[in-house]
């Protein structure tokens, strides 16, 4: 089956779109990437979708028209890609919309939002879309993330001594072998807020990591910043940005009198690392393997390699996984699994009571017309 994955991640920079076969053969899951092509926000929509996120507030006219306008921008991107990656053939879409809200309280998840009505999508490509995957797991008591977990599980299964999948988008998370999962806290959240805030809206992040190359760990900050009670909670959690923004490193800055815009950054930039590095440790990883843009920032790779000596560093690509279009892919296998009636979720990754197949699916111009049912959940991942 051909899919588009459709994805914009914390960071809502932009949409990727990757296109992929998947077919099941045997106990396994066969993956070939078609490639991937990503869809910037125009600056209006993304200005107006930065207006609301928090600490920002929504009226209920500015979510419906966000829902339309990303919905809309979304169905451009599947268009895209279907005509430049999938020859016009592409047969489903899978798309996770854009994440404005993750109602977590005390170490609980109690609902979760993503704007981009599917319908636009499905009326501009004519294909059936497979939606709204993180509500399900929520309601069987799960965090709904990080539901790439399933995804990594799959891909490194068999592969030697404990090896440990680390996605660094506005967020970070792990995935370790066993099935533990979770967000570390921020990946490039702050680091971007940073940016954007030091350079008055100009850097919409750290570029190459020029900011924190130029400046110094600031000791003092980066303690009060580890003081945030949500790096204690235990496995499995997690966060956003209602917690990770502006106004919480505003208030961790209080008192420290005007830093240096690099030294800040640089200590956000270790914070990220020390925070990653410390969830890693205690997965007893002998390798990492990192995708999100975050790997295209050398400094934060550098301090995280420091921090994890002994430990094997390297990227998805190195393994045959396009690092920048991991998510989308992992989306696009997810929504393959949604129509052949398969689980989504590992329960010990997301806290779940249950695996459960997970999704709303808006028909195609044809109506409704799904796979047969598969016999076998998959037990691995392989790149053809």
């Amino acid at each position: 089956m051909r899919v588009i994955g459709l994805m914009s991640g914390t960071s809502h920079d932009a949409i990727d779109a990757a296109a992929t076969d998947l077919n099941l053969v045997g106990d396994s899951l066969v993956l070939k990437a078609r490639g991937l092509v990503s869809e910037g926000y125009d600056e209006a929509l993304r200005e107006a979708l930065a207006e609301v996120l928090p600490p920002g507030v929504a009226s209920m006219a500015d979510v419906c028209r966000l829902d339309t306008r990303i919905g809309q921008a979304f169905a451009a991107a599947a268009v895209r890609a279907d005509h430049e990656l999938c020859d016009g053939r592409a047969e489903l879409v899978a798309s996770h919309g854009q994440t404005v809200y993750h109602w977590a309280e005390d170490g609980q998840v109690h609902g979760t939002l993503q704007l981009g009505q599917p319908a636009w999508i499905a009326e501009a490509t004519g294909l059936p879309v497979v939606a709204d995957f993180r509500p399900r797991d929520i309601a069987a008591g799960g965090q709904g993330a990080p539901l790439v977990s399933l995804v990594d599980l799959l891909w490194l299964r068999g592969r030697p001594g404990t090896p440990v999948a680390l996605n660094v988008g506005g967020i970070a998370n792990l995935t370790a072998p066993d099935g533990t999962a979770f967000d570390t806290g921020p990946g490039c959240a702050l680091i971007d807020a940073a940016a954007r805030g030091f350079s008055g809206g100009r850097l919409a992040y750290d570029v190459d990591g020029a900011l924190a190359g130029r400046g110094s760990v600031h000791e003092p900050l980066l303690l009060r910043l580890l003081e945030e009670p949500y790096y204690a909670l235990p496995a499995p959690k997690t966060t956003g940005k209602e917690l990770f923004h502006l106004g919480h490193l505003r208030d961790a800055l209080a008192g420290f009198g005007t830093l240096p815009a690099e030294d800040v950054v640089a200590t956000l930039t270790m914070l990220t690392a020390r925070t990653v590095a410390d969830g890693v440790r205690a997965m007893g990883a002998t390798e990492v393997i990192a995708s999100g843009g975050g790997t295209r920032n050398p400094v934060l790779m550098r301090m995280l390699g420091q921090r994890l000596p002994g430990v094997a560093l390297r990227t998805s690509d190195e393994l045959g996984l396009p690092s920048a279009a991991k998510e989308a892919y992992a989306f696009a296998v997810l929504g393959f699994l949604t129509v052949h009636g398969l689980p989504g979720t590992v329960p010990s990754a997301t806290g779940a009571r249950h695996a459960r197949v997970l999704g709303s699916i808006t028909p195609g111009r044809d109506g409704l017309r799904l796979p047969p049912p598969a016999k076998e959940q998959p037990i691995r991942l392989v790149l053809e």
